[in-house]
This record gives C-alpha cells, sequence and structure tokens, in this order.
C-alpha cells in the first residue's frame, strides 16, 4: 500500500501507526494521541464514548479534567486529518454518544491486507497462481511491524492483533504453497522453514516444509522433519502427530505421489487436481445433501435460476458441503463467487467488510469473469445482476444468521431481481425458519429453493469417516466417538486430532478447540443457567429436574425455562424416549459435562457433592449407590450434612 500523491490520507496499522497525504507522513503528536487514533480507527466507523478513550488512555485512574483532556487531544487530531475543512470535519466526527473516524476500506492497510489475503485465497483456489503470488506479496508488504504496534498491551489492540495475526500466519502458508506448486521449490522450502519458526506447533507449516522437501529431492530430511515435530508434540503437549500427517509421512516413505498430490522427487510440476474427474470424494453421511445441491446446478445449467438454503447447527458441516459444491461446480464449468452474510456492513461485533453484492462481485471480477467487458449499472447491486447472466455462476452466501437487517435486505433484493440465466444461488443458515430472516426466505420459496438441513451424523455415517482416514475401526470404538462427538463432524474432525487412546475412554481429552467453543456458550448464558448446569454435570448424564428445583428453590414452572437456554445453546439434549435413564428428557452430553466438570476447583466439587447428598438423603425414592456416590464426592464436606437416614 503506497501513499498516494493526492490530498487522499492512507491510514498504516500494520507497524507504527503513520498517517500519510500527498507522499508524505503526518505528524499525530504524543504517543497518547496515537492510542487514540488507534482505538477510533479499530472501530471502523463506530462511535467511541469519551468514557471509553478516557479509560483507554488512563485506565482506571484518569487525571483531573480527562474529559478536557481527551476532548483536546480530539481536536488536535481533527486539525491534522482534515485542517482545510470549512464546518463540520468529514474524517473526525463528533456524535451524541461519543466520537467517530471514517476511513475508507481502500485507505486502511488493515483491511486493504485482508481483502487482498481474500483475493489470493480464491486465485489458489483457482489455479491462477501467478496472480496469487503478486496479490500475497503485496499484502504481506503491506507489514512493517507488530499490528497497532503503539497501543502496546492494550485490551482492544490485543483482540485485533491475535485476529490479524492469523490472517498473517494463513497468508504465509497461502505464499508457501502457491510457490510449491509454482516449482520454486528453493524458496517454497524458506517460507516453509520461517512458519514453523513463527508457529512451531502448527501442523500445516510442517507439512508444508515436508512436501517441499520432498519435491526437491529431499525425502530424507522430510521425513527428519517429522519426527523432529512429533518429539516436539510429544514433549510440549503429550500429543500425537495427526492422522493426516501420519499418511503423509508413509506416503514419503512410500515414494506414493498420489498421496503427495503428483509431487515427485526432483520435479518441479505440481499436479493441480482441477478437471472434470477430479471432484472430491462425496463428504460421509452428505451423499443425499450433495446430490441435491447438484441438481440446483443441473438446473441452472440450462439458463434458468436455481436457488437453495443450506441449514445447520454450528459445526454440522454446512461450509465444508458449500466448498463441496464449489468444487463441484468449477468442475462444471461455472464460475464460484462467494460472500459472508454474517460479517458484512454493520454486523455487531464484527469487522465492517463489503456488501454481499460487492463481495460477489470483487470474486467475480478477480476470477476473470468480465474481461474487457463494461458494466452500466448504477449500483453495486445493479452491477452484479449485469454481470451474473453472462456465463454459469454459483454464488454462495455464508453465515447469514448473523447478518444485520441491511444486509438481509440487499440479499433478498437480489434473489427478487435475479434475471433469468445459468444462476444458482445458494445460501448457508442457522436455521430456515428463524422470523427475523422471513423476508429473505420468503423471496427464496417464491424461487422454487431447495431446503436443505444437515442433521448430526449417524454412526454409520462417522464409520465411514474413520474408515476414509485409514483407521482401524471396530464397532465399539465408532460407537464411543459417535456418542463422544454427538455426530457434529466438527467435533469428530477435532478428536481424530487426538492421539487414539485419548479420544475415548479413561484417558480421553477434550480438544482444545472444542473446549473454547464450549465454554465460549457458557460465558453467554446468565449465571442462573450456569449453575443449573454445574449441579447436574457433578450429579449425573441425565438431568434430575425435580431435584435441581429443590437445591435451587425454584418452582418448576421457572426452572424450565433455564433448561430451555442450555437447550438452545447446545449444552443440554432433549430426547423424547429416556427409556430406563432418569425421568426427565434432558441428557448432559459427554463433552459438555467434562468441560463444565473441569473448570471447578475440588473443593468447589466437594460442595456440590455435599449439597447433592443432603437433598437426596431426604427423597424417599433415592437409590442408595446414588447417595454414596455423592457422599464420597464429598469427602470431609458429608460432616457438613449430619445424620443420615437410609433411604426407603
Amino acid at each position: 500500500m503506497n501513499a498516494t500523491d493526492d490530498d487522499t490520507a492512507v491510514f498504516r496499522a500494520l507497524g507504527p501507526v503513520q498517517v500519510w497525504r500527498g507522499g508524505a507522513p503526518l505528524d499525530l503528536g504524543p504517543p497518547q494521541r496515537r492510542v487514540l487514533l488507534l482505538r477510533l480507527l479499530i472501530e471502523e466507523g463506530r462511535p467511541v464514548t469519551v468514557a471509553d478513550l478516557s479509560q483507554c488512555l488512563w485506565k482506571d485512574n484518569p487525571p483531573t479534567g480527562a474529559i478536557s483532556s481527551v476532548r483536546a487531544h480530539v481536536s488536535r487530531l481533527r486539525s491534522v486529518l482534515d485542517p482545510e475543512r470549512q464546518g463540520p470535519s468529514t474524517v473526525l466526527f463528533a456524535e451524541s454518544s461519543g466520537y467517530s473516524l471514517r476511513v475508507p476500506r481502500e485507505a486502511r492497510d488493515t483491511t486493504v491486507f485482508e481483502d487482498t489475503v481474500h483475493s489470493a485465497r480464491t486465485a489458489v483456489r483457482h489455479g491462477r497462481l501467478a496472480q496469487a503470488r503478486r496479490e500475497l506479496d503485496q499484502a504481506l508488504g503491506l507489514w512493517r511491524g507488530k499490528a497497532f504496534q503503539d497501543a502496546a498491551e492494550e485490551d482492544f489492540a490485543v483482540r485485533e492483533r491475535n485476529r490479524l495475526n492469523a490472517i498473517l500466519q494463513e497468508a504465509r502458508e497461502l505464499q508457501a504453497t502457491t510457490l510449491l506448486r509454482q516449482g520454486d521449490l528453493a524458496q517454497a522450502i524458506s517460507a516453509a522453514e520461517g512458519l514453523i519458526v513463527s508457529s512451531p506447533l502448527r501442523e500445516v507449516s510442517w507439512a508444508l516444509l515436508m512436501r517441499a522437501l520432498y519435491a526437491g529431492g529431499r525425502p530424507t530430511e522430510a521425513l527428519q522433519q517429522y519426527e523432529r515435530f512429533r518429539v516436539m508434540l510429544d514433549e510440549e503437549l503429550g500429543l500425537d502427530p495427526s492422522p493426516g500427517l501420519k499418511r503423509l509421512q508413509t506416503a514419503i516413505l512410500r515414494h506414493d505421489t498420489g498421496v503427495l498430490d503428483g509431487l515427485s522427487p526432483f520435479s518441479t510440476d505440481v499436479v493441480l487436481r482441477t478437471g472434470p474427474g477430479d471432484a472430491p470424494p462425496p463428504l460421509a453421511g452428505r451423499s443425499e445433501e450433495t446430490s441435491q445441491l447438484m441438481a440446483v446446478l443441473s438446473r441452472a445449467a440450462p439458463g434458468r435460476t436455481a436457488c437453495a438454503v443450506v441449514s445447520g447447527e454450528p459445526g454440522v458441516g454446512k461450509t465444508r458441503l458449500l466448498d463441496e459444491l464449489a468444487a463441484r461446480a468449477v468442475s462444471a464449468g461455472f464460475a464460484v463467487a462467494r460472500a459472508q452474510g454474517g460479517q458484512a456492513q454493520g454486523g455487531s461485533g464484527g469487522r465492517s467488510l463489503p456488501s454481499p453484492a460487492a463481495q460477489l462481485l470483487h470474486a467475480l471480477r478477480q476470477d476473470g469473469y468480465e474481461p474487457g467487458v463494461p458494466v452500466s449499472g448504477r449500483t453495486t447491486t445493479g452491477k452484479l445482476l449485469q454481470a451474473l447472466s453472462r456465463r454459469p455462476t454459483l454464488c454462495i452466501v455464508d453465515d447469514l444468521d448473523e447478518a444485520s437487517p441491511e444486509v438481509q435486505s440487499e440479499l433478498r433484493h437480489i434473489v427478487e431481481a435475479l434475471p433469468e440465466g445459468p444462476i444458482a444461488v445458494v445460501c448457508a443458515m442457522r436455521a430456515a425458519d428463524d422470523p427475523t430472516s422471513s423476508g429473505l426466505l420468503t423471496a427464496f420459496a417464491r424461487r422454487g429453493a431447495t431446503w436443505l438441513r444437515l442433521d448430526p451424523l449417524t454412526l454409520a455415517d462417522v464409520t465411514e469417516v474413520l474408515t476414509g482416514s485409514g483407521e482401524h475401526v471396530t464397532p465399539a470404538h465408532a460407537a464411543a466417538l459417535h456418542r463422544r462427538s454427538a455426530g457434529n463432524p466438527f467435533i469428530l474432525t477435532e478428536l481424530l486430532k487426538l492421539a487414539p487412546d485419548r479420544r475415548t475412554g479413561a484417558a480421553a481429552r477434550v480438544p482444545t478447540a472444542v473446549r473454547s467453543a464450549i465454554l465460549s456458550r457458557l460465558a453467554g448464558l446468565p449465571e442462573p443457567v450456569r449453575v443449573m448446569l454445574t449441579y447436574g454435570a457433578v450429579d449425573a448424564e441425565w438431568l434430575d429436574i425435580a431435584l435441581l428445583a429443590d437445591i435451587l428453590d425454584e418452582p418448576l414452572r421457572e426452572l424450565l425455562p433455564l433448561v430451555d437456554m442450555a437447550v438452545a445453546a447446545r449444552l443440554l439434549v432433549w430426547e423424547a424416549e429416556p427409556s430406563e435413564h432418569a425421568t426427565s428428557g434432558y441428557r448432559l452430553p459427554e463433552l459438555p459435562r467434562e468441560v463444565i466438570l473441569s473448570t471447578l476447583a475440588p473443593s468447589s466439587r466437594q460442595l456440590l457433592h455435599a449439597a447433592l447428598a443432603k437433598h437426596l438423603a431426604m427423597r424417599d425414592d433415592t437409590i442408595p449407590a446414588r447417595l454414596a456416590r455423592h457422599l464420597r464426592g464429598a469427602g470431609a464436606m458429608a460432616t457438613a450434612i449430619g445424620p443420615l437416614s437410609e433411604p426407603n
């Protein structure tokens, strides 16, 4: 990103904060003013209160007159950013709720970086390696140090820096992949070596290094790198490499170029699987859904418009299914454009991406979709609608659950105004009966959309996944993984990354990514729900609602809404036929229960066991073994319960 020679200000935050105008940097003043600028810049046009800015500059010890100081900093910053203004500023605005800094996306190096990486990712997917390499060089060249460096350890900067660093790591991995596919093996090896230095426990980086070394005629060194990573992983985390990396090691040992994507020693040729016969294999448990989506493409190919809506719980595999569809569409001669609905304009708490229409149009242009063809539409949506009918096109919009009303309205207009042509539009969302999306869903219904609901994987599906991964599968092992994952593809994938003896059984662990997701869901619940779940987790797998109502001193009619919230958060499941289990149909799945229990200190767990034992002792129908288990769990706290009569 180069400073322009006109009056447009360019904001740089990927290193020490800078603002350039007319080819020269502006004097932003003292460090506090730079922190204030970054705090405003990171909000992407959303207002920040004076109190928030004061907290940012002085933490919990603001000086006397802090508010006046903030206003003075803002005033001086405004005079630097908008020196020739006549009347109100066009950059730094004063609003009733605070101050906002409004900077175009193309004038911020952070968003230019993200957009360029997104474009390079699309180019790699479609085999346009030269374009991807140019764009990745451009994106990585924007970094001049640590992101938001002047804000040091400010909370607002740390969060954003971590997010950008994740994209930076992905960009570097894409760069190494592109170099490898282009046959620039010396640079590919160097790039991969840099990756394992920056993220030594990231398996994809080691896989890239092993592939690059093998392609460069150094298979022995590739195997040495595998062993180096295996030892490091065992010493640091007590884990083994994933089955995928083990298969890569075996492929190198056997010179299995099929597994190695066509790489062979001393060869600079890399086979790119883009032909019609190289479509990925069907997804486990999703053959019917894949067939229905392919039918949508078939309806669109002759020149008709076809739509589909894919719904399902988070982690159930919606995005993976869309990836499958996109790969098959490319093989069938479709252009593919993708957009995110949940992080577009105004999405709460998320970064502001361009509107879905702008994202789709940009993807089509990056795909070389409109070379030399002028587009005369007056709006972005109009230009998109004109462009769509020029060749068979698949438009995919993911994450509709979190889309703002403005985004949903725009998408509804696009669906309603789609021209007749070889166009397929497929959207993904959590629930296809969400009342907040009724207008958009009605537009799809009028288009005769195909509706697909992704359910959890069955036991047969899990067995198929294990078999396809080269695992030795027994019925008991498959059943245990099916139960532990609850049929969720995301959880199953994370479990399979663990060593076999740590997936199920006494030595089982909760994968880090799954644990983080469960803790996030717990944190989003009100405290009474968390307390109820904690008692339930200590008690048993099945929820004894009557006992919980007694312990929490809550009438059943007030406890049941708490149960409903836990079900909505996917921390409880309702089973209509609990058969021999507890009389309620609510069950705590294995992983949520284990995570909840892991958050309890030993003393806290003893107190909970003691409380449960006390209330069970007062019930006539208590099973002695159940009471005894809680008394053992209470330990020394059991003496506080007092003498217990034998249950009848």
